[in-house]
């Protein structure tokens, strides 16, 4: 039974679970090292295809690259934040379009091609990864927040769909974590690697439709659901994002 995973994140550690695994991403030449990697140190089988999330017409490519493959697990890890920084709307890149097919496309297409397939096994897995930035509409990163909070209200409504035909579809809303989106930040008790956030998240598959994914997230997000929305929404909070927050992520990031 083979997995699909989106992206390249933490596939070594997934591999370890005794799956056969296909990569799909943009750049052939990190899918090649990581399939050899996983291939020579764990045995499994790997299966790459290259294509860029940020397009639209790659879908029917994907399908026939998957024809014969029983999916029993699918991972929509994909995802692109145009801003790192926090910037008003109009100060942000404006390559939505791509935002759009990265962010919120893939996951749809994606699910359509192997949930059928699922359904009609009446078993399988959907992990989508959203953020906590979809849990409720963010200042300065309204395109990512609202572009997550779509992944999030998709992954719900589909899990009341398809619960009774024996599928997990699982959202994950996790905050910080450093991979090369987030410039690979500094990690701390909040910030984790991306190995970290994997191995942990996994042992929260079925506890329910919803998780951040660790413990330490649930725990931010418990935090940041106290604060008043008039509070979180003021020119107070923004003026901190843009200048306290900005100050920290120069620290902790790897930006020029």
């Amino acid at each position: 039974m083979a997995k699909v995973h989106m992206s390249i994140l933490s596939e070594t550690l997934l591999a370890r679970q005794g799956f056969n695994v296909v990569l799909i991403s943009r750049t052939l030449e990190k899918l090649q090292a990581i399939a050899a990697e996983i291939e020579w140190t764990i045995g499994s089988t790997v299966k790459i295809i290259q294509a860029d999330f940020a397009k639209d017409d790659i879908y029917e490519y994907i399908k026939e690259k998957l024809k014969g493959l029983e999916i029993g697990i699918l991972v929509n890890n994909v995802g692109m934040l145009p801003n790192l920084l926090p910037s008003h709307f109009l100060n942000t890149p404006d390559d939505f379009q791509s935002l759009i097919h990265c962010n919120i496309t893939s996951v749809v297409k994606m699910t359509q091609l192997i949930l059928k397939h699922m359904k009609s096994r009446q078993k399988g897995l959907i992990l989508n990864i959203s953020s906590g930035a979809a849990l409720f509409p963010w200042p300065l990163y309204s395109t990512y927040s609202a572009s997550k909070a779509f992944v999030y209200t998709f992954s719900k409504a589909l899990q009341a769909e398809y619960k009774e035909k024996g599928i997990i579809i699982q959202v994950l809303t996790p905050y910080a974590i450093s991979t090369p989106m987030t410039k690979c930040l500094n990690t701390n008790m909040i910030t984790k690697t991306a190995d970290e956030f994997v191995k942990e998240s996994l042992n929260y598959v079925t506890i329910g439709d919803e998780t951040c994914g660790c413990l330490t997230h649930e725990i931010l997000a418990a935090i940041l659901s106290l604060i008043p929305s008039w509070a979180f929404y003021s020119s107070v909070f923004q003026k901190m994002l843009l200048t306290r927050y900005v100050d920290y992520l120069k620290k902790n990031a790897n930006i020029r």
